[in-house]
């Protein structure tokens, strides 16, 4: 699917303001994508699909999840997290993108997960620093973004975890695991 057809879809799916940070998730998705060796019309791709369910019905998006047999542990958290799987799957079904990773990269870009593909961690990555973005700590993870991806993705993991805790929130189980996983590999190539 070409970049028009794409973004024309998802702009019927989001508002206004939406859709500009989706446009700076993907200029940086593409950017990171180049500087780190991902495949770019997949970064691309996955970048304007991301939020595609962001504004579904909270009972709709219920229903896929269980429908789908997601993990059920998803309705115990804040539904901010659903439109991320429940995004992959109908980017899947309405938009016909059949790309394992894309939908990947689309189903985990709000928790990560255990074993992140290079193309899961620049979509991630991407809505984390994208240009319209600004609260506390981003800038450090753009500066570090431009260094080592992996260190990036850390940091970003650690700044959600403390935000979450800082307001007494419940912590999706895969945000953790997803650190764990990254700071353990790191050791690893020590």
């Amino acid at each position: 699917m070409n970049r028009e057809k794409a973004l024309a879809l998802v702009k019927e799916q989001i508002t206004e303001r939406r859709y500009i940070h989706t446009l700076g998730v993907v200029e940086s998705a593409i950017e990171l994508a180049e500087r780190y060796g991902a495949d770019v019309k997949k970064a691309e791709l996955a970048a304007i699909f991301h939020d595609y369910a962001k504004f579904r019905p909270k009972e709709e998006m219920e229903q896929i999840i269980i429908a789908e047999k997601m993990d059920p542990a998803l309705l115990e958290y804040n539904m901010e997290l659903w439109h991320a799987p429940v995004g992959a799957y109908l980017v899947n079904k309405e938009a016909g993108i059949q790309d394992a990773e894309i939908l990947d990269a689309i189903a985990h870009h709000t928790s990560g997960r255990v074993g992140m593909s290079l193309l899961d961690k620049v979509v991630y990555l991407a809505d984390y620093i994208e240009p319209g973005r600004s609260f506390p700590g981003v800038d450090e993870v753009r500066q570090t973004a431009k260094q080592n991806l992996d260190h990036a993705v850390i940091q970003a993991l650690r700044n959600t975890v403390v935000f979450l805790m800082k307001r007494n929130q419940a912590i999706y189980p895969d945000t953790f695991k997803t650190y764990n996983d990254l700071i353990m590999n790191l050791k690893e190539k020590m």
